[in-house]
């Protein structure tokens, strides 16, 4: 069947292309080209599948940067984001006033402006930063930390907390982390604790904090543990009229009376310090460094983190006292994350390193953040608490959405993006269609296709060059299995 581009989404040439690409995982091969698409080394599978993980989809020039400094060395550079000249991904940001307004003045941007420039700063910060391992780990603490900015005045608190609670402290300590966190009038809303009062509780925040934030499910709390945590937690609120956008504490709404929180006795009469004491109670307990080294390792490593890699960053977690970068250290160095099996990149992910890895000049507009709602991720939209999941099962449905961005990256469909084919086909020195598949495949999949599958390819998509043919080809390999995964 001739591959065209009114028959890519009615299935057949589509299938045959899943089909052929549905075995190819990350190749070791690479080739050598000149910027500035970067000067292609050769590398290994494991390099590439680490480089895939801790970044949004290796450019060739990052791929060329680790070759002639060591992947080790890279790590190190990402571990230290303030090092990195990050100018062209500030410049993206220029046009998005929000990223830097206060409570004071947020509230004066309409409510979809306010959501929109959040999730298209995200989606630049991704394509352009180069810190990559920072901008990954934001994503991580975003989800761990969720706030749906579907949910009361969360559309502008959440520009608020990313800036000071998730940016500032990816890689830093837990402990400042969680406090920023338990400061932040985002969270408070979105977790109702605003409506915590004395005689009066909600225990949303309380057992999401103990569950989501610090322990785990399995952490051995009890119901009362998150009952007597909710009473440490009256009072603990966002201030009304002038004070909105701000947490207060207001003492006539606490509870003051004496609790028992995870074995810990908290006298009566201590008002905010009540919350205090329970905070280091929590990074205390010893639920806390396994809980965040499980999560870690299943980002980084496998749907089923291995247990012995989980207790090897656990316990750097904790010989660390919570700090994030030496925890992430042990478990981007270890052999598990070298030999780790393929997880399916989420839409963001996909989304995020298609344009990254093809050079594409985007705004990050709502045309791609409509393309990620019909893939299932909405950015900072997923209504409950746990945050958007990370396990094959929750993603492998809707790949009909990840063939229409495919085509639509491809051949010019989305506005205010837009791929360079004569600059991407002239910097990979090709003019004919066999050598322009492995210069297309070693970009995205890092090396060139096996020859049987080229040929394959080649027969489908026929021996014309031009550009519709060039577009037709990135976009089935963007739209392969093989591209789903990392």
């Amino acid at each position: 069947m001739r591959f065209t581009r009114r028959n890519f989404l009615a299935g057949g040439g589509l299938a045959l292309a899943s089909a052929l690409l549905s075995g190819c995982g990350p190749l070791r091969q690479a080739l050598h080209q000149p910027q500035p698409f970067g000067s292609w080394p050769t590398g290994d599978q494991a390099t590439w599948r680490r480089l895939s993980r801790m970044s949004f989809g290796p450019t060739a020039a990052e791929r060329a940067h680790v070759a002639d400094i060591g992947l080790n060395a890279w790590i190190e550079q990402q571990l230290a984001p303030a090092t990195l000249d990050d100018t062209e991904a500030s410049r993206r940001l220029l046009p998005f006033d929000s990223l830097a307004m206060d409570a004071s003045t947020i509230f004066d941007l309409p409510e979809e402006t306010a959501r929109r420039e959040l999730q298209q700063a995200a989606l630049l910060r991704a394509v352009y930063s180069r810190r990559q391992l920072h901008e990954v780990m934001v994503d991580f603490w975003s989800d761990h930390f969720n706030i749906s900015t579907l949910k009361g005045d969360c559309a502008w608190l959440k520009i608020i907390d990313d800036r000071e609670v998730v940016r500032p402290h990816a890689l830093g300590k837990f402990a400042d982390l969680l406090w920023a966190s338990i400061n932040s009038p985002a969270m408070l809303v979105y977790l109702d604790n605003q409506e915590n009062h004395a005689g009066k509780p909600n225990e949303n925040y309380a057992r999401e904090l103990l569950e989501l934030h610090t322990l785990g499910v399995d952490g051995g709390y009890s119901q009362s543990d998150v009952q007597e945590l909710a009473r440490c937690l009256t009072g603990w609120s966002v201030g009304d009229d002038a004070y909105w956008g701000h947490v207060r504490f207001l003492p006539e709404q606490h509870d003051d009376g004496p609790k028992h929180v995870l074995g810990q006795f908290i006298p009566a009469g201590g008002g905010q310090r009540d919350v205090e004491q329970v905070f280091e109670t929590m990074l205390a307990h010893p639920a806390l460094p396994r809980f965040i080294a499980r999560k870690l390792v299943r980002r980084f490593v496998a749907d089923e983190p291995p247990a012995a890699l989980v207790e090897a960053a656990a316990a750097s977690f904790a010989r660390s006292g919570g700090d994030i970068s030496t925890t992430l250290r042990t478990v981007l160095l270890a052999p598990e994350m070298a030999a780790a099996p393929p997880k399916l990149k989420r839409p963001f992910h996909m989304v995020a390193g298609a344009l990254r890895q093809l050079h594409a000049d985007t705004d990050g507009g709502p045309p791609l953040l409509e393309a990620l709602a019909r893939m299932g991720q909405p950015l900072f939209q997923w209504h409950t608490p746990d945050g958007y999941p990370d396990v094959v099962s929750a993603w492998s449905s809707s790949l009909l959405p990840r063939w229409q961005f495919a085509l639509n990256l491809a051949t010019g469909g989305f506005a205010g993006t837009s791929l360079d084919l004569a600059e991407l086909t002239e910097a990979a020195g090709v003019s004919d269609m066999t050598s322009w598949l492995d210069q297309a495949a070693t970009l995205l999949y890092g090396g060139p296709l096996p020859s049987a599958t080229r040929t394959q390819l080649t027969d489908m998509l026929g021996a014309d060059w031009n550009d519709e043919q060039a577009q037709l080809a990135l976009a089935v390999l963007l739209a392969a299995p093989a591209y789903q995964w990392r």
